[in-house]
């Protein structure tokens, strides 16, 4: 297999292997899983997520702007908001409920397994754009992007994707859905991840000059998600710090990975 075609596979099958693999824990999980494991999980997650965006994303997206000749910071904070609207935007549209039940959207009659695949579906999206947009700048033959930095990205995004497709198959199990069902609908959540990469991809090969914009968009959308549903759910009830204790877990691994491979 040739550079390209491994720069591209494992960016859109990695992160979706990552969340059917997790998944596929409801098909032998015995009961629910304990707050303290999930909160750890999720603090897991938005730590690799947190540095994700730092050093997959917005750095190169400053680097790439200042290659170009732009004032490094400007695409930065533009597309970062920008990617922070979108999601903002999303939340406020789509019906959904969260790990801790809380619904938010429209009103709606969806039921409670519906609603949950929508948060995650929501939740995985941005982490799809994000390993596009590094493919896209990687193929583009920009400077400051690699093949290892591709790899990083993706394997990052999938280790913590695994626990992330457990703590969710959990919440259908008890909204009483099958394990089977559970596991089908966990992986067809983690469909839209490629969907997203291949959405970037197409877009920053029309659009190549943005390709600072489109970076720090994803790092946006990332950002989103961690800030308003995984942070907040490492911190209700008590034990939080174990949720802190995942997300430097979680930080230092994916900075690691993104230093030490790209």
């Amino acid at each position: 297999m040739d550079e390209t075609a491994l720069g591209i596979a494992a960016a859109l099958l990695l992160p979706f292997l990552g969340t059917s693999l997790g998944a596929s824990f409801s098909l032998t999980m015995k009961r629910q899983m304990s707050p303290g494991v999930q909160k750890a999980l999720l603090g897991f997650a938005a730590g690799v997520m947190i540095a994700a965006s730092v050093w997959s994303l917005i750095v190169p997206a400053i680097e790439s702007a200042e290659a170009q000749g732009m004032v490094g910071w400007l695409p930065a904070a533009v597309g970062f908001l920008l990617g922070v609207s979108m999601l903002l935007t999303f939340d406020h549209i789509l019906p959904h409920m969260h790990l801790d039940e809380e619904t938010e959207g429209p009103a709606s009659n969806l039921k409670k397994p519906t609603m949950l695949i929508f948060a995650v579906t929501l939740h995985n999206l941005p982490e799809g754009m994000a390993v596009g947009a590094v493919l896209a700048g990687w193929l583009a033959g920009d400077a400051g992007m690699s093949l290892a930095g591709v790899m990083a990205l993706a394997a990052g995004i999938a280790i913590q994707n695994v626990p992330e497709g457990a703590i969710v198959a959990a919440p259908l199990v008890s909204a009483g859905l099958s394990k089977g069902r559970a596991f089908a609908y966990g992986v067809g959540s983690g469909a839209v991840e490629p969907l997203g990469a291949l959405i970037m991809l197409a877009i920053a090969g029309i659009l190549q000059p943005f390709l600072p914009f489109i970076l720090a968009f994803a790092a946006g959308a990332m950002i989103y998600v961690v800030v308003e549903e995984l942070i907040p759910e490492t911190q209700m009830g008590s034990h939080t710090n174990i949720g802190t204790i995942g997300v430097a877990l979680g930080f230092v691994l994916m900075m690691v990975l993104d230093v030490a491979l790209g």
